[in-house]
């Protein structure tokens, strides 16, 4: 195995520092996700925490690990009586993006099962992860169901496979530690809150430290094992501590004085559920483990706070997460009191040994050893830079007065973004056919999970078996292969796995008009509004989006395709409108990035969805250009959806030319929410209504759910 980077050669991260070495003292606290731009070193940080873990004993011959001092009754290996051990460092299992759901819990051999009646089970990543780390990289764009079978697996410390009738258990407890760069995607606010702690984690601004990164990391490219040989006293002495954290958690006593201070802190928050408050309790006795107290101290629960609290507050997908420390000190001073069984003044903190009021050996905040420095390098003292905070996201502000009209509009006209209208629930759109894209909850597609459909003989491995199939494939054989009596000879070309039906995610292509006739009559808060509420919907459904705008003379790739609507809602914010309608032009780059996209993710259908009036101005034949290119769309096969966006009592209608050209159909700003009236008026026995609005001249097509909202 190649030379890993020391743990405590890292320049600063602090806190990830720290919320790891919790981890490691106390698995309990239910490990941490580390959200970050790319190269802060979270995986390097992440890996090299796997080295300091103490070695781990086993039963012999055991492929789940099992401790010889308390070995698990249900093993599928069997019981373990008192026998021989072994002991073996603790490892660290990564999870690729994708790995298939088998990989990560294991496989059961079917045709051993159906051909010799024997459970053949090969463990998989949980197995191996079993009392040691296991870490996934990029765990935002891990798929759905890989992701609940691996919190479920995390949360219970067990790990159950069932397939046709036969079931395995066996333990699963690990370390779990995820990264991710919140610029691809972020997690449910359900599975965010599975996780322990979080840390965000940013490049340092301060060129010293930064030098510091570079010239550490260029000597270990240099000599791994000489640079790795340069930090082992600091490595063993961490490992040592770790050791002694451990060992002192059991005598940590958490006072009804914390307690209380958590329960209020978390309610103060609105945190949801109280999964919070029990991982505050375990993280601040961890915390006074690691600086050797035996007691939970007032800085304790607050360290835990601003640990385990910021990713639970987060409400929906648009919300950046954040802990105001200001509120949070105010709530702990107010709730902090005396202890009932008799404590008026809790214990100071215990000194380190150069005296300071850190605590714990190193001097470092958390008792973490100071980083600046290091052998041979810097003075060992040298202060810790403090990293910056990364600035909140800006979210999309909301149009305070509906009646307050935009400073002047028209061609030529440029005015400043104006904020949205509170978003809403909107009906689904789909592309028809069946897709076999990644999973999701748009579309329907063949995938990996959902209701049988039917069966088919496997292609490469075997996916789920469909047994009725499987047996009827069989059973006209029998005689030919010598059956007389019960029973069935299964033979490898008789398996057949089952077909499944169920929904896929798609690339989400919005094309927004933001030229000056949109600003007037106080439409763009509206429109905004809309486009808000679908990016919300594209998040709930699993979709990738991608943004165009056009005005004045041309059109502008505002966000390209990606699984982070928190970017789209920032570009949809900062929109400025104003100018000429260059609609041909914005559904010619359309097409142009889906041709590109097409390439790079042929499985991931496209859904167009046009935000506009259908006004068309600017150059010779303006309106016949933007049909045009319509029609280009149109013949690729690409799905589409126009928002008619035309107010006031008179209405040219020209969103609904626009989406029969595109092949798709129009709906109106109010028919797009999920309660509308219009649209249930629209859906009698299943059958669009052609009515007089330019929703109803559009063409109706399957890719618009025309019975009720997801």
């Amino acid at each position: 195995m190649s030379t890993r980077y020391p743990f405590t050669a890292v320049v600063g991260m602090d806190d990830l520092r720290l919320a790891l070495l919790l981890n490691a003292v106390s698995p309990a606290v239910g490990g941490v996700l580390v959200r970050g731009e790319k190269g802060t070193a979270k995986s390097t940080a992440v890996r090299a925490l796997a080295d300091l873990m103490p070695e781990v004993p086993v039963v012999a011959g055991c492929r789940f690990s099992c401790d010889p001092l308390s070995p698990d009754p249900q093993c599928p290996d069997g019981r373990h009586d008192a026998g021989p051990a072994e002991s073996r460092p603790a490892r660290m299992v990564e999870l690729p993006v994708g790995a298939s759901e088998d990989r990560l819990v294991g496989a059961l051999d079917i045709e051993r099962a159906l051909a010799e009646g024997v459970k053949a089970f090969e463990p998989g990543l949980l197995a191996a992860a079993h009392r040691g780390i296991l870490y996934v990289d990029e765990v935002n764009l891990l798929h759905d169901h890989l992701v609940d079978v691996l919190l479920d697996a995390a949360a219970m410390g067990a790990s159950y496979v069932e397939r046709e009738g036969v079931s395995v258990r066996h333990a699963a407890r690990f370390l779990l530690v995820g990264t991710m760069n919140p610029e691809e995607g972020e997690l449910r606010p359900q599975l965010l809150d599975r996780f322990g702690l979080t840390v965000e984690v940013a490049a340092s601004r301060d060129p010293e430290q930064r030098v510091a990164v570079v010239r550490r990391r260029l000597a270990y490219d240099d000599d791994p094992a000489g640079f790795a040989a340069r930090w082992a006293d600091e490595e063993r002495q961490l490992r040592e501590r770790i050791a002694l954290a451990r060992e002192l958690l059991p005598q940590v006593r958490l006072g009804d004085a914390a307690l209380r201070q958590i329960a209020a802190t978390c309610a103060a928050f609105e945190v949801d559920g109280m999964r919070a408050d029990i991982v505050m309790a375990r993280t601040a006795t961890a915390l006074a483990a690691w600086d050797g107290r035996t007691e939970v101290l007032p800085e304790d629960v607050r360290q835990a706070a601003l640990l385990a609290l910021p990713h639970r507050r987060r409400r929906n997908p648009f919300d950046a997460p954040g802990l105001d420390e200001d509120k949070l000190d105010q709530v702990l001073e107010e709730s902090g009191g005396q202890d009932p069984d008799g404590d008026d003044d809790p214990d100071p903190e215990p000194e380190g040994p150069d005296g300071g009021p850190d605590g714990g050996p190193g001097g470092g905040p958390g008792g973490l050893p100071p980083q600046d420095g290091g052998p041979r390098e810097q003075p060992a003292d040298a202060p810790a830079p403090e990293l910056p905070r990364q600035p909140e996201p800006e979210r999309p502000a909301r149009a305070e007065d509906p009646e307050r009209e935009p400073a002047a509009s028209g061609p030529g006209r440029e005015q400043a973004a104006v904020g949205a209208t509170e978003p809403f629930r909107t009906r689904r759109l789909d592309v028809p056919g069946l897709g076999e894209g990644a999973d999701g909850r748009r579309s329907r597609a063949r995938t990996a999970h959902g209701r049988t459909t039917g069966a088919r003989r496997p292609r490469g491995a075997l996916g789920k078996l469909h047994l009725a199939a499987t047996v009827q494939a069989a059973a006209p054989h029998q005689w030919a292969r010598g059956r007389r009596g019960p029973g069935l000879v299964v033979r490898r070309d008789d398996l057949r796995e089952a077909v499944r039906e169920g929904r896929e995610g798609n690339l989400v292509l919005f094309v927004v008009d933001a030229s000056g006739s949109m600003a007037a009559r106080k439409r763009m808060g509206a429109v905004k509004g809309a486009v808000l509420s679908l990016l919300l919907d594209a998040y709930q459904r699993r979709d990738k989006i991608g943004m165009i705008t056009f005005r004045g003379s041309g059109a502008e790739l505002a966000l390209p395709p990606t699984s982070s609507v928190e970017a789209g809602a920032a570009r949809l914010a900062q929109l400025p409108t104003g100018g000429r309608t260059p609609l041909s032009e914005g559904l010619l780059r359309a097409h142009e990035v889906l041709r590109v996209e097409r390439m790079r993710d042929p499985s991931r259908r496209p859904l167009l969805v046009v935000v506009t009036d259908g006004r068309a101005t600017g150059g010779p034949d303006p309106l016949g250009r933007a049909h045009r290119a319509a029609g280009l769309l149109a013949g690729g096969g690409v799905a589409s959806v126009v928002v008619d966006c035309e107010a006031g009592p008179v209405r040219l209608g020209l969103a609904g030319e626009l989406a029969r050209e595109l092949g798709g159909t129009a709906v109106t700003l109010d028919e797009l929410r999920a309660d509308s009236v219009s649209a249930l008026v629209r859906t009698v026995q299943g059958r669009p209504v052609r009515g007089g609005s330019s929703a109803g001249r559009g063409r109706d097509h399957d890719h618009v759910n025309r019975e009720k909202a997801a």
